[in-house]
């Protein structure tokens, strides 16, 4: 090996620094980078669009070569049902609607008691629990006790999203296979647009506890009454009463009262607040896109399980081929395998989710709408009761006064449309079946 003289080597390393510092500081920038949230929304968003453009330009390309009439051979089927479906589409229900709905009056009222408590108590566990968990994995270390100065933090909110999917998508696959459904219409394609708008809400709501605090987020959740109803007139051209206009004023004023008088958190930049207010806003957003879409998918014969395979089979498709392009489901693999507890949060908050799905259909199927909002309504009451309690947020007189403003309101709306519902009937003879 040739020997270089010593008067080189200062040479070498003057020539060499400039670029080893070069080296460093481009790793630190793009790991800098990588902790920006909106950097890797971006990346998110670019990874779906690698199966979204595709599969749009494979749908155009069968509707416009009229392959409905003219394909044939053993895709058919399968292009058929995710391309075109079939042709039942509104008021064709009848496979699930004709049998009727078990109400609350069915039944012994002792039965419908023991039923109505094991609707709440699934409900406020399931929901209590995950609520718990989320703020845990996205706030929390790992490897120290729970310390926030050392250890590993879990910063891959996608991979969280997947793990929800997953479960889900398995449950409500066995449950259609278990139990009889109604025969499908709805074009396969179409799920993918509540499908995307779900992710994103999803990936939102875990990504904003980085900079707000849970107490914040569930207010916020709360007040999607607003942007709810905005989407609705946009999206399903709906209109609405005096009282529900009425009711999300005092929603957006009970929410700015309780934002308004919180103390300086464990985020005290303004930008990060700023971030955290954009990515509750982009939650909001997404989330009643989600919501009106999915009421728009219901014109087709389908059943709410249903409903939620075909959601989570895009969803699953979509978190994991990004996952796959960026790397990350490994690294999170990687993850799990260093931290078991991580493994059983992530897996305990999949639990929670797809069985919260179930509680949710039952509850309605057996008691209604209005009676699952109360009992919604009163889990977001106690879940900040709860984080309050465990994480130490602290809530002033006028933010608390906020609060029960927020939920006097909910509550207005569950009783107002109680009402309006019951006059409905008072009013309308019942349908005949000719």
């Amino acid at each position: 090996m040739p020997s270089f003289p010593r008067r080189v080597w200062p040479g070498l390393v003057l020539f060499l620094l400039p670029w080893a510092v070069a080296a460093e500081e481009e790793a630190s920038l793009l790991e800098g980078w990588h902790d920006v949230w909106l950097f890797r929304f971006l990346v998110n968003m670019l990874g779906y669009s690698t199966i979204i453009i595709p599969g749009y330009l494979l749908i155009s390309y069968f509707k416009r070569t009229n392959y409905l009439e003219t394909g044939h051979g053993f895709c058919y089927p399968v292009i058929k049902t995710c391309v075109f479906g079939s042709d039942t589409k509104s008021g064709l229900l009848d496979d699930a609607s004709n049998a009727p709905r078990n109400e609350a009056d069915s039944g012994s009222p002792a039965r419908q008691v023991v039923k109505l408590m094991f609707c709440a108590a699934g409900l406020q566990a399931s929901y209590l629990t995950w609520g718990v968990l989320q703020e845990r994995v996205m706030t929390r270390s790992y490897g120290t006790g729970g310390s926030e100065e050392e250890g590993e933090t879990f910063k891959d909110s996608q991979f969280l999203v997947f793990m929800n999917r997953i479960l889900a998508l398995t449950v409500s696959g066995l449950w259609c296979l278990l139990f009889k459904q109604p025969r499908h219409g709805a074009p396969m394609y179409k799920y993918s647009f509540a499908s995307l708008s779900n992710i994103l809400s999803s990936w939102c709501q875990y990504e904003a506890l980085k900079y707000i605090s849970f107490p914040t987020q569930v207010l916020a959740k709360a007040s999607k009454v607003i942007p709810v109803m905005l989407m609705g007139k946009i999206v399903s051209r709906k209109s609405y009463e005096y009282w529900e206009y009425f009711t999300a004023m005092l929603i957006s004023l009970g929410v700015s009262m309780f934002l308004l008088s919180s103390t300086a958190t464990k985020h005290p930049p303004t930008v990060t607040t700023f971030s955290g207010v954009l990515i509750l806003v982009g939650y909001i957003v997404f989330d009643s896109f989600t919501s009106n879409w999915q009421d728009n998918l219901f014109k087709y014969k389908m059943s709410s399980v249903q409903m939620m395979f075909g959601v989570n089979l895009f969803s699953c498709l979509f978190t994991v081929g990004s996952l796959l392009e960026q790397g990350a489901l490994f690294d999170s693999v990687a993850f799990m395998t260093r931290h078991s507890e991580f493994a059983f949060h992530a897996v305990l908050l999949s639990v929670c989710s797809a069985c919260g799905q179930l509680f949710i259909f039952y509850t309605i199927n057996q008691f209604g709408a209005a009676v699952f909002t109360i009992i919604m309504t009163l889990r977001q009451a106690i879940a900040i009761l709860l984080s309050c309690f465990l994480y130490g947020h602290a809530v002033t007189l006028v933010g608390g006064f906020g609060v029960g403003v927020v939920f006097l309101a909910l509550f207005l709306r569950v009783y107002a449309r109680s009402r309006v519902k019951g006059s409905r009937r008072s009013v309308l003879p019942l349908p005949q079946k000719v």
